[in-house]
């Protein structure tokens, strides 16, 4: 069937389609699937583009497809600002499969809320709670950068989540794993369980970074962004003192020639031989927090230490055991007893020698 057309509109497959001049900028775009629909759609638009230039108007904001707007979040957000960008590229992979199709201006609480049932079916709820905070990200940044007006997903709410596992070692476990690591990262495991640095700071140490003239480390790239000096006590300096400087790195990879990079298989290999089931190697970052507190550290100097952002994410190594709070009391009152001898020193008249000077 032949195309119809009229004035500034043009049918095609059973479509009515505008397509005029304004101000030099030609216009093309669907109109309805009736000529009545696009002569109505044609003057809307005229009269919208008129308002528009004489400033009676804002602009429409184009919509877009959700993975294509993914694909810019990626790009111009998360890769130049996150250390965890992958995180996000792996939980825009399974958003992308899931709204593919869908427009940012389309998306509705509803259809998020299907999105953490489906997902619930395959993965945690933890892992579709960290899913679910890119989504609430990138729809921010969408407001934030004119292509929303508001966020779909600012009110739906996350799984809940039991809390975190956490396993701290003893003394005498952490002796033996010691013992039974390989000598490529027994000097790995001794930093993390003497100064609570995370994996990748360690791994990726270079001599540049360690003092063992005023024994300390200093960490410029920490998650944190900022950076910090941790100190190192004698078995640390004795550990960090005793490798090769064979490359700039201090735990380096000679078939890589770079840092190590996995660990996993050897720390997996100590862990079973000190029958240790269950611990993962940030297990001892934890336990090194852990027995910094036990031994009256203050909570602010252990959060500088590990580099934590804020003094909240400290206070769960602050367990008050039976032994803690014992020890507590016990202080307050030697405290009380200082103050009182002190008290009673003042109050005590001086001889009568002090008094008068020397006899």
């Amino acid at each position: 069937m032949k195309a119809a057309h009229e004035r500034n509109l043009k049918q095609a497959g059973g479509r009515w389609y505008l397509d005029f001049t304004f101000k030099g900028q030609r216009v093309r775009k669907f109109g309805g699937y009736t000529k009545e629909q696009a002569q109505v759609a044609l003057a809307k638009e005229r009269l919208d583009r008129r308002d528009i230039a004489l400033g009676l108007k804002q602009p429409a904001v184009e919509d877009v497809e959700f993975g294509t707007f993914a694909d810019e979040f990626l790009e111009l957000y998360s890769k130049p600002n996150k250390r965890s960008w992958d995180r996000d590229e792996r939980s825009l992979s399974s958003l992308k499969a899931f709204f593919a199709g869908e427009t940012l201006r389309g998306l509705r609480a509803e259809k998020i809320e299907r999105f953490k049932v489906a997902r619930k079916a395959e993965v945690s709820g933890a892992s579709v709670n960290r899913e679910l905070a890119c989504l609430k990200t990138l729809l921010a940044k969408a407001v934030e950068w004119g292509k929303l007006e508001t966020n779909p997903a600012a009110r739906v709410k996350k799984f809940r989540e039991k809390p975190g596992r956490e396993r701290f070692l003893t003394p005498e476990e952490a002796r033996r794993l010691v013992d039974a690591a390989s000598p490529a990262i027994r000097p790995v495991l001794i930093v993390a369980l003497n100064t609570g640095m995370r994996r990748g700071e360690i791994l990726s140490l270079k001599w540049s970074a360690v003092d063992l003239v005023r024994d300390f480390i200093l960490i410029e790239d920490s998650k944190s962004g900022k950076s910090r000096r941790i100190p190192m006590n004698g078995t640390v300096a004795a550990a960090i003192g005793a490798l090769p400087k064979i490359s700039e790195f201090l735990f380096y990879n000679p078939e890589t020639g770079t840092h190590l990079q996995g660990i996993a298989a050897s720390f997996e290999k100590a862990r079973d031989a000190a029958k240790l089931k269950g611990l993962r190697l940030h297990d001892l970052r934890h336990t090194a927090a852990s027995w910094m507190v036990a031994a009256g550290v203050d909570l602010v100097t252990v959060s500088k230490i590990l580099g934590h952002a804020s003094i909240q994410m400290t206070m769960r190594y602050a367990h008050p055991t039976p032994e803690n709070m014992r020890r507590a009391v016990e202080r307050l009152g030697d405290y009380q007893e200082q103050a009182r001898q002190k008290v009673d020193t003042a109050q005590t008249p001086k001889p009568v020698s002090d008094i008068r000077g020397y006899n």
